[in-house]
C-alpha cells in the first residue's frame, strides 16, 4: 500500500461500469465525443486569450483559467472511465482512487474561487465602471487564481487526512463511475457515519455557500443596472447570462451530490456525466455564442489563417 493505508483492500470495483457490451460501446462514444469537445473547446477558448491581444483583460484571464480547471476535472475522471470501459476488470488501485479525490476536490475548489472571481470582476465592471482596470489589476487577478488552488488543495486535504487513516478490509465495490469521499466511507470497517457527515457537510457548506454568494452577487449587479436605466435589464442579462448560466450549470450536481447525503444511484451517476463532461464541454460553448468579444476574437483569427494561407 505504499504507507497510505494498512487495510487489507489494495484495490476498489467501479460497479457502474459493468454493464452490457452495447452499453459500453454507446459510452465510450459519449464519453470520448464529450470529453474531445471538453479539449478542443477549452483550449481554444485557452489558445485564443492567450494569443489575442484584445483579449487580454480581467475577465478573459480568468475565463482562460476556468478552461484550463475544466479540461483538468474532466481529465481525473473520463479518461478512466473510457480506459475501464475498453477492459473487462473494473478496477482502480487504493492510491489512484485516493489521488482521484484529491484531485477532483482540488480542482473543483479552484472553479468555486474563480466563478466568485468572476462575478466580482462583472460586479466591479458593472458597478465601478471608471476605477474597473485599477480594481481588477493584475496582482489581484493572479491572487484570485492562487488563492483558489489555497483553498482548493485545503478543502481536499482537510477531508483526506482523516478518510485515509480509516481501515479498509471488504466490501470494496463501489456503485459509480470514480472515488469519492461518502462512497469510499461507506466500505471502511468501522463507523464511518461521523465521518461521513463531517465530509459531506465540508462540500456540501462550501458548495451551498459559493451558490448562494454568487447568486446574491449577480442579483445586486441587476438591481443596480434596473436602477441606473429605468427599469431596462436587457443589457444586464445579455452580459451576465453566461455567467449565470455556468454558475447553476456547476452547482446544481455539486448541490445534489454532496447537500442530499445518499442520493439515489442512478441519480449520482447521471449527475456525474452532467458535471464531468457537460458542463466543461458546454462552457466555451456558452461564452462563444453569447460573448460578442469571444467572437470578434475568432473573425480575426479566421482572417489571419486566410490572409495567411492565400495571400
Amino acid at each position: 500500500m505504499g504507507g497510505l493505508n494498512d487495510s487489507m483492500v489494495n484495490e476498489f470495483v467501479l460497479l457502474a461500469l459493468s454493464c452490457s457490451w452495447e452499453k459500453r460501446l454507446f459510452l465510450i462514444l459519449i464519453c470520448s465525443l464529450l470529453y474531445l469537445g471538453v479539449i478542443l473547446g477549452n483550449l481554444f477558448i485557452l489558445f485564443l486569450v492567450i494569443f489575442d491581444s484584445q483579449l487580454h483583460s480581467p475577465m478573459y484571464f480568468l475565463l482562460a483559467n476556468l478552461s484550463l480547471i475544466d479540461v483538468g476535472l474532466s481529465s481525473t475522471t473520463v479518461p478512466k472511465i473510457i480506459t475501464d470501459l475498453l477492459n473487462e476488470d473494473k478496477i482502480i488501485p487504493f492510491q489512484s482512487c485516493m489521488t482521484q479525490i484529491c484531485f477532483i476536490h482540488t480542482i473543483g475548489g479552484v472553479e468555486m474561487v474563480l466563478l466568485i472571481a468572476m462575478a466580482f470582476d462583472r460586479c466591479t465592471a458593472i458597478c465601478k465602471p471608471l476605477h474597473y482596470l485599477k480594481i481588477m489589476n493584475p496582482k489581484i487577478c493572479v491572487s484570485f487564481v492562487i488563492t483558489g488552488w489555497v483553498i482548493g488543495v485545503i478543502h481536499a486535504m482537510s477531508q483526506f487526512l482523516f478518510v485515509i487513516k480509516l481501515p479498509f478490509c471488504g466490501p470494496n465495490e463501489v456503485d459509480s463511475f470514480y472515488c469519492d469521499f461518502p462512497k469510499i466511507i461507506k466500505l471502511a470497517c468501522t463507523d464511518g457515519a461521523k465521518l461521513e457527515f463531517i465530509v459531506t457537510a465540508n462540500s456540501g457548506f462550501m458548495s451551498m455557500s459559493t451558490f448562494f454568494l454568487l447568486i446574491l452577487s449577480y442579483s445586486f449587479i441587476l438591481v443596480t443596472v434596473w436602477k441606473r436605466s429605468s427599469g431596462d435589464l436587457s443589457k444586464a442579462f445579455v452580459t451576465l447570462s453566461s455567467h449565470i448560466t455556468v454558475v447553476f450549470l456547476f452547482f446544481t450536481p455539486c448541490m445534489f451530490l454532496y447537500v442530499w447525503p445518499s442520493p439515489p444511484p442512478s441519480l449520482d451517476k447521471n449527475l456525474f456525466i452532467v458535471d464531468f463532461a457537460i458542463t466543461p464541454v458546454l462552457n466555451p460553448a456558452i461564452y462563444t455564442l453569447r460573448n460578442k468579444d469571444i467572437k470578434v476574437a475568432i473573425k480575426r483569427l479566421l482572417k489571419k489563417i486566410f490572409y495567411s494561407r492565400f495571400c
